[in-house]
C-alpha cells in the first residue's frame, strides 16, 4: 500500500535550502505549472491568461475587461486545484494520528516556507495566517496595547488604507498619542520632513503603508524603517497593495511586521502576518487557553481555512512558475518572477497615463511624470468634471469594463485632498495594451457628457 507521501503529487521539483526538514517541496496540493517567462523574449500576456479561466468571460460578445484589481485579483487554475484537491484529498483538521490529518499539517508547513520565500524571511516559523490583514493587524495591535503606556507615540500615514489606521487608533483609548506623516496633495506622496519630526524618544511603533491603494504611490519603507529604528521604534508595514506588484524582501527593508492580503496578488482570501521572531517573543497575545504561545502559532486565532492555504500555495507556485531562472532556490525563482512583473506593469502604467492625463475633463491624482513612474504601481484615481465617480464606474461597467468608484477605505487620503470619491483602475500583469487603449476609447465617451468647456473668451 503506498505511503502518504507517494499519494501526493509534486508541486514544481524545486530546492528548499531555507525550509525545515519537515517541509516537502514535492508535496501536493497543485498541479504541475507549466508557464515558463523568458528573459530574452517579451513578457507573454497570452501564455499568462491561459492561467486565469475568468479571464474567458465575455459581456456583449466582447471580453470583460478587469480593471478591478485593487479590490481582489483574480485567480489561477492553480488555485482553484488547490482548493479542489484539498477538498477530495487531503481534508481533515490537525493533529491527527491519520493520513488526512498528517497530510494537512504538511500543508501548513509547505505553506508557510511558500510564503517565507515570497516575503524573503529568515524562516517559515515568522509568517502566522488569518482571516485576512485587518484581523491580523488588529491582533497585532491587541499585543501592542498590553504594553503601550500613557504618553507613548504612535506614527501613521496620512496616504493608509484604514485597515492601517483604524486598529492603532483604538489604542489612543489606552493614552496613545497619534502622530502623523503628512502627504504632498500634488504627487500624493509621504512628506519625509514630516516624519522626520513626528518622530521622538517617545515613538514606539511606526505603522505605513508599502504602497497606496488609492493612488498607486510606492513608499520609501526602507528610509522610513532606517528612520524610526534610529528612535528605537518598531516598524509595521502594510504590503496588502504592493504584493502583486513586486518582489519583497523583509529582511532588506528589516521591518519588524508586515501583512498582506493573498486575493490580492492572486490568492484565496486569506491575511498573512511575517513578524521578526525576536519582535513576536516581545509580544503577549491574546488566545485561547489551549493555544502556543509561541510563534507562529501564537498570531493565529481558531482553525484556519486549510483549503485557502492550499490554494496560497497554488498561487504562490503559479508567480514562480514565471520566473526567467532555471535553476536556484524558490527565493530565487519568486524574486525573478516579480521583478518581470514589475518591468512590465512600468510599461502599462506609461501607456495608461499617457492616454489619460491629456483627456479632457479628466483629473489624475498622484504621480503623472514619466520620468518618476518607478515610484508607483498601476493603480490609479481620477475624477470626471461634473460626473459622479458612481455613475461614470457604471457606465464603463455596461461597456463591459469594471472599475471601483468610492473612498477605498482610504479615509485619510482622501480627506486629505478634500475628495469625497474618486474613479480607481488597477492593472495587474495579466492585463494588455489593447485593454488599456479600450478602457481610454469607453472613457472618452463617458467624459464628453459631462465636460462643460469654457467659452473662449474664459480660455487662460
Amino acid at each position: 500500500m503506498p505511503t502518504p507521501d507517494a499519494r501526493i503529487i509534486g508541486l514544481d521539483g524545486l530546492s528548499r535550502q531555507a525550509a525545515p526538514a519537515m517541509v516537502r517541496a514535492d508535496l501536493p496540493f497543485i498541479r504541475n505549472p507549466t508557464l515558463k517567462y523568458r528573459e530574452s523574449t517579451v513578457f507573454n500576456t497570452t501564455d499568462v491568461r491561459r492561467h486565469f479561466p475568468s479571464l474567458h468571460r465575455t459581456q456583449g460578445g466582447r471580453p470583460v475587461v478587469y480593471f478591478d484589481n485593487p479590490a481582489a485579483t483574480q485567480v489561477p487554475q492553480e488555485v482553484i486545484d488547490g482548493f479542489r484537491n484539498y477538498f477530495e484529498q487531503h481534508n481533515a483538521n490537525t493533529g491527527g494520528a491519520f493520513d488526512t490529518s498528517r497530510e494537512t499539517d504538511q500543508l501548513i508547513e509547505q505553506a508557510r516556507a511558500s510564503m517565507a520565500d515570497l516575503l524573503g524571511a529568515a524562516s517559515p516559523g515568522e509568517i502566522s495566517f488569518g482571516q485576512n490583514m485587518t484581523s491580523l493587524t488588529f491582533q497585532v495591535s491587541r499585543a501592542l496595547g498590553r504594553v503601550i503606556q500613557p504618553g507613548d507615540e504612535i506614527l501613521l500615514s496620512r496616504l493608509d488604507h484604514d485597515a492601517n489606521v483604524a486598529p492603532w487608533l483604538a489604542l489612543v483609548e489606552q493614552g496613545a498619542v497619534i502622530r502623523w506623516i503628512d502627504i504632498d496633495p500634488l504627487t500624493a506622496t509621504l512628506d519625509l520632513e514630516s516624519a522626520a519630526a513626528a518622530l521622538s524618544d517617545r515613538t514606539r511603533l511606526l505603522a505605513v503603508g508599502y504602497a497606496s491603494n488609492a493612488f498607486g504611490t510606492i513608499n520609501p519603507v526602507r528610509r522610513l524603517t532606517e528612520m524610526a529604528h534610529a528612535y528605537g521604534a518598531w516598524v509595521f508595514i502594510d504590503a496588502v497593495h504592493y504584493a502583486p506588484h513586486g518582489p519583497i524582501d523583509v529582511q532588506d527593508l528589516r521591518c519588524d511586521l508586515l501583512v498582506c492580503s493573498a486575493y490580492k496578488f492572486f490568492g484565496p482570501h486569506l491575511g498573512i502576518l511575517y513578524a521578526r521572531r525576536q519582535v513576536s517573543e516581545a509580544f503577549s497575545v491574546y488566545n485561547v487557553q489551549s493555544a502556543s504561545e509561541v510563534a507562529p502559532h501564537k498570531w493565529e486565532t481558531g482553525t484556519q481555512s486549510y483549503e485557502s492555504l492550499s490554494g496560497l500555495v497554488g498561487a504562490i507556485a503559479y508567480l514562480r512558475s514565471l520566473s526567467s531562472q532555471t535553476e536556484g532556490s524558490g527565493r530565487d525563482h519568486l524574486r525573478s518572477a516579480m521583478t518581470a512583473i514589475l518591468q512590465y506593469e512600468r510599461t502599462l502604467s506609461e501607456r495608461l497615463l499617457a492616454g489619460l492625463t491629456p483627456l479632457p475633463g479628466v483629473h489624475v491624482y498622484g504621480i503623472t511624470d514619466p520620468s518618476q513612474l518607478d515610484r508607483r504601481v498601476p493603480t490609479v484615481s481620477f475624477v470626471i468634471r461634473g460626473k459622479d465617480p458612481a455613475l461614470a464606474a457604471s457606465e464603463l461597467a455596461d461597456a463591459g469594463i469594471f472599475t471601483w468608484a468610492g473612498n477605498h477605505y482610504a479615509a485619510e487620503p482622501l480627506h486629505r485632498l478634500g475628495l469625497p470619491a474618486t474613479q480607481r483602475i488597477g492593472l495587474v500583469h495579466y492585463n494588455e495594451m489593447h485593454e488599456i487603449d479600450r478602457f481610454l476609447e469607453a472613457l472618452t465617451r463617458v467624459a464628453s457628457s459631462a465636460i462643460h468647456p469654457q467659452p473662449p473668451a474664459m480660455v487662460r
